[in-house]
């Protein structure tokens, strides 16, 4: 049925004006793209912002196909319905949380890795890949998809290209927009779109891809990507440091940025060390400031020197402990503690989780910032993040049977987004603004900058439906 779908064009508009959603997707769609069931509608309300706010959806479509996704947007074009995009559901802003009697659009089944060239080092993708299968196929032609956010394993390559994911080889290698050559993608009128290309240079006309990366389903309906590879990188040479302060791991973060660029580098407080600890035993020191890892995959003579350079800033900046590994295991392991982060913190009770950015230079005073928002709201903040680019991850852990606690929670999350504001960063380093940060957009685009977006939000979706109540 993909195949011979009804043409429903924007100017067919009547043919469906009478109908209830449910019964004009019915038409277009094939029986097993379309879901009613009140569990499974309840189950796709929100991703894993579990205060953002959220509706009930009044649908729930599983596309197979761009033909598929064109036939909903012309029905949500004709009957003005809301329509909310939905990969992996594993957001942190709320971005995929459902508007009251929308569409819900699951791209989930729209998974396939159409293409991997070698030559041209690049993978073409749909959007319901997930960004664990894309690398282990980048990896069978012996080469390397290199964004990895916390959730490479279960995380879609939509949703990452929704936020311009980030994660741990980000502070050499670039975020996920970085590693986008070009897309395919749907508009509210159920028109495609094709932007950027398969070349290494392209700078014909406006970068429009660059506009859909990160614009969180506002836009488009991001249904295949052009994904840039490249080839696998040496074995990396990890290292680990402890401090006896958090501002003496901040300096040794400068001090390494300005003399050498690391594949990774990643930081991680006493709150967040010891709930890895206690979560997963693995012998980390419970009693240091911070703990800070590091990694160079330079290989060689090169990769020697890196090492050497950051273990003198560690040491120069007061760390009480360096150690390195070249062995792979033992690496693997300590990014293990890193990547256990979030979910140890999750294990101590309700979490909310920020993500601000700052330039690498004020890492000292934002972490000092937490430390003094933490002990003003009587709140448990677990700090860890990629130091290496300033994207730092706050996560504030409370009881969530406590009205109260919750109120400290929530303005304690704010006071850390206006910090980071205050120190010339970013409300949202990577996981996007969604709902839950959308009322601070304003106060870091500013007024005519934040004109500029809602023209271009209304030129590509004028009516609005697309994740309406997100981003803007």
């Amino acid at each position: 049925m993909t195949g011979a779908l009804p043409c429903v064009h924007p100017w067919d508009r009547e043919a469906f004006v009478s109908d209830d959603v449910v019964q004009a997707l019915s038409r277009v769609l094939p029986a097993e793209s379309l879901v009613t069931d009140p569990d499974v509608l309840a189950a796709h309300r929100n991703d894993q912002a579990e205060w953002a706010p959220s509706g009930m959806p009044r649908v729930l479509v599983r596309p197979a196909s761009t033909a598929e996704v064109q036939a909903v947007l012309r029905v949500a074009t004709a009957l003005r319905v809301p329509v909310v995009a939905r990969g992996a559901g594993s957001g942190l802003s709320g971005g995929a949380n459902a508007s009251e009697g929308c569409i819900v659009l699951s791209l989930l089944r729209m998974n396939r890795i159409l293409e991997v060239d070698r030559r041209a080092l690049l993978a073409v993708v749909q959007p319901g890949a997930l960004n664990g299968a894309v690398k282990a196929a980048a990896a069978e032609a012996g080469l390397w998809y290199a964004p990895d956010p916390a959730s490479w394993e279960f995380s879609s390559i939509g949703g990452n290209l929704a936020t311009n994911a980030g994660g741990l080889c980000c502070v050499k290698y670039g975020v996920t927009g970085d590693a986008v050559m070009g897309l395919e993608a749907v508009l509210a009128d159920g028109s495609v779109v094709r932007t950027g290309g398969r070349t290494v240079k392209n700078v014909a006309g406006y970068d429009l891809t660059r506009l859909f990366v990160g614009s969180e389903g506002t836009l488009g309906i991001l249904t295949e990507a052009t994904l840039r590879l490249r080839p696998r990188p040496p074995k990396a040479t990890t290292l680990v440091a402890a401090f006896p302060t958090l501002v003496a791991a901040g300096t040794a973060v400068c001090d390494i940025m300005e003399r050498t660029r690391p594949s990774l580098l990643e930081l991680m407080d006493r709150t967040t060390v010891r709930a890895v600890e206690s979560w997963k035993p693995m012998g980390l020191d419970v009693d240091a400031a911070a703990l800070l890892l590091a990694r160079s995959d330079a290989g060689g003579a090169q990769g020697e020197e890196e090492l050497g350079t950051m273990v003198a800033a560690c040491e120069r900046a007061g760390a009480t402990f360096v150690m390195n590994t070249a062995d792979e295991a033992e690496g693997e392991l300590l990014m293990g503690a890193r990547r256990f982060a979030f979910p140890a913190l999750e294990q101590r009770g309700a979490t909310l989780l920020d993500d601000v950015g700052v330039p690498v230079s004020r890492i000292p005073e934002l972490l000092e910032a937490v430390e003094r928002i933490a002990e003003r709201h009587a709140v448990v903040i677990g700090t860890f993040g990629h130091a290496g680019d300033g994207n730092m991850h706050p996560t504030v852990v409370f009881d969530r049977k406590d009205p109260e606690a919750l109120a400290r929670a929530k303005a304690a999350f704010d006071d850390i987004l206006r910090a980071a504001l205050d120190l010339g960063g970013t409300i949202t380093g990577e996981h996007g603004v969604g709902s839950l940060k959308r009322a601070f957009l304003g106060s870091q685009l500013g007024p005519e900058t934040l004109r500029l977006h809602q023209a271009i939000k209304g030129a590509l979706d004028p009516l609005g439906i697309l994740n309406p109540g997100k981003l803007l």
